[in-house]
């Protein structure tokens, strides 16, 4: 258990590597065929679930201070897949999976036993492949090949697999058609694109990102990236910014795909001052006003928003709640639980969220194993009128080990 204690934050930290980015990049390494160098400093449990999986997948995977070489293109050894409690890495790489005529077993671990992993099973097997789950949920066995075709994803709810297919089927004999309506988290999607385009495969997509025409017979290959800042952990560092002091956050990509870049839009709505320079993103503290904010592309944004709107003046809107369910923990029932319980005015109707700012009682928070529930709950701590204390906040080493350390290097006192 954390205890963290109210009072001014001031200072600058780094942002931790996307994770969003390192798994893909991870992914599509294994399956170039030759030696790709991804420059990164510091592992999360997600990263470090990938890294597994691609070992399993064949790759010679060297881990050092600056990063990771991985010599892609080899053949799975048979070992299972772990991929711990990564949602991403396991319908990714089930994808990834039913590219070989093996049968492979992905596994999964803690909060992601739970989560639903049954849409990967109709669109594997309408390209080929034999793909079952247990009752919906991991373990998933897949075994391909898979042979590209034309096949449809319902991405309403992630957009996991379908990066999975986007990576898995240039590799294919046959040209693919995947189409998407209604996708959500469209930036991540275009990331993907992105970090194919750095291994030499294109992907074509209409302009709304719901159709994709892919290239069978294409070849991956070797590259060599440097990861980017995580937006998606940075933003709990700007928001305590701009509740509690100043922050300054380094190593962010101010023209990112990654979604969680909008938090700028959202802290400038609710008055915060913010200057993005291509050095660092500074956050400090205004006269912070009730916002509305659509995060139905960039669920993550919810548990730092929700926090923000806290310390706002009057009764801040946030949309996209209904992406909350599935995640880690269902994040929309425990935002209302424990954040109410600290003496917020939340509470969530269907897809909204409607948060009255207004002084926060300190006392305890269960982050129900969820990363981003035990930051949120960090950093709500900063305006509380006593300290909070935080079960479970070992989970945040998932997304970024360095957050509490990071914290207390910025003034805060985290016992």
């Amino acid at each position: 258990m954390r205890c963290v204690r109210p009072g001014r934050i001031d200072g600058a930290c780094v942002a931790p590597p996307s994770k969003s980015a390192l798994q893909r990049a991870i992914a599509v390494a294994t399956l170039a065929a030759g030696r790709s160098r991804i420059a990164f400093s510091g592992l999360c449990d997600d990263a470090a679930a990938a890294l597994r999986a691609a070992r399993a997948l064949g790759a010679g995977v060297v881990e050092n201070d600056g990063g990771v070489e991985i010599a892609g293109g080899g053949r799975p050894t048979g070992e299972p897949l772990d991929c711990g409690e990564s949602g991403l890495s396991l319908r990714l790489f089930t994808a990834v999976s039913a590219l070989f005529d093996t049968e492979l077993e992905l596994l999964a671990r803690g909060t992601l036993v739970r989560r639903s992993a049954a849409m990967v099973e109709a669109p594997l097997r309408a390209l080929g492949a034999r793909c079952s789950t247990s009752g919906g949920f991991p373990p998933i066995r897949v075994r391909g090949p898979i042979r590209g075709g034309e096949v449809a994803v319902d991405g309403r709810d992630s957009s996991q697999l379908l990066t999975g297919l986007l990576i898995a089927l240039p590799l294919c004999r046959e040209d693919s058609v995947v189409s998407c309506p209604g996708l959500a988290s469209k930036p991540y999607v275009a990331m993907t694109m992105e970090t194919l385009a750095r291994f030499g495969v294109r992907v074509e997509a209409d302009a709304a990102l719901e159709r994709f025409h892919i290239r069978g017979g294409q070849r991956l290959a070797p590259a060599e990236l440097r990861m980017e800042g995580d937006w998606s952990g940075a933003a709990f560092m700007l928001v305590a910014g701009a509740i509690a002091g100043a922050v300054a956050v380094t190593g962010l990509d101010l023209e990112s795909r990654q979604a969680d870049r909008a938090v700028l839009d959202a802290l400038r709505a609710a008055g915060a001052h913010c200057r993005a320079a291509s050095d660092a993103v500074r956050v400090e503290r205004g006269e912070l006003r009730a916002f509305e904010f659509d995060a139905g592309h960039c669920p993550d944004l919810f548990p730092p928003l929700a926090v923000l709107a806290a310390y706002c003046e009057g009764e801040s809107v946030l949309h996209g709640a209904a992406r909350l369910v599935g995640k880690e923990s269902d994040r929309r029932a425990v935002l209302v639980d424990e954040l109410g319980g600290l003496g917020l005015a939340i509470r969530a109707d269907g897809d909204v969220m409607r948060i009255r700012g207004g002084a926060l009682r300190g006392g305890r928070v269960d982050s129900r194993g969820d990363h981003r529930i035990a930051m949120a709950a960090a950093v709500a701590a900063l305006g509380a009128a006593a300290p909070l204390q935080i079960e479970g906040e070992a989970c945040v080493s998932k997304s970024y080990p360095r957050f509490f350390a990071d914290l207390g290097g910025m003034g805060v006192c985290v016992s």
